[in-house]
């Protein structure tokens, strides 16, 4: 299950639009996020994540906030039609280094590529012995939400909403508002 959760946090920085660089945000409705990582035994994970323009800033935030406070290195350029994105990222006892570039229009479709040196830390199943990785997700605009609503993702057949993710005080996201 920690295994499962590090997927998900690292998931949510890496598949989250990097909002310092002002990036359209994504279409509302539902996305469909598939997380492919090479080498590794493991089948591709897809998610859910319906938004709206508040729920899509919430998570740029979120992802952001991760950054900032796992992050020492994080930096970002627009080079053509991608974003290049290089970082030093400590989770846990491990620091990963990675570059990522992201490609997409963001309102139908988008793909980030992500190679990375895992360093320090645990033993993590499955993952090559020098701590190399490459990852790749993919991102598609489905449609309409149906019944889901803006803010809740669908990660490994569990169903969370960012507004609770604030509540239960997940790194990076901001304190969920008054009422």
């Amino acid at each position: 299950m920690r295994q499962r959760l590090s997927l998900v946090v690292l998931a949510l920085v890496c598949a989250t639009p990097a909002a310092a660089l002002d990036l359209p945000a994504r279409k509302p409705g539902l996305w469909e996020i598939k997380m492919t990582v090479e080498g590794r035994n493991l089948p591709a994970q897809t998610s859910q994540h319906c938004v709206d323009a508040e729920t899509d800033k919430l998570m740029q935030s979120m992802s952001s906030g991760m950054r900032d406070d796992m992050c020492s290195k994080r930096d970002m350029q627009k080079v053509g039609a991608t974003i290049v994105i290089d970082s030093v990222c400590k989770i846990g006892d491990a620091t990963t280094t990675s570059h990522a570039v992201a490609s997409g229009d963001f309102s139908s479709a988008y793909t980030v590529k992500i190679s990375s040196k895992r360093e320090g830390g645990r033993a993590v199943p499955g993952m090559h012995a020098d701590g190399t990785s490459n990852m790749t997700i993919d991102a598609k605009w489905t449609g309409p939400c149906g019944d889901l609503k803006p803010g809740d993702m669908v990660m490994a057949g569990r169903r969370m909403n960012i507004r609770d993710m604030q509540k239960m005080g997940m790194p990076g996201a901001a304190p969920a508002p008054k009422k």
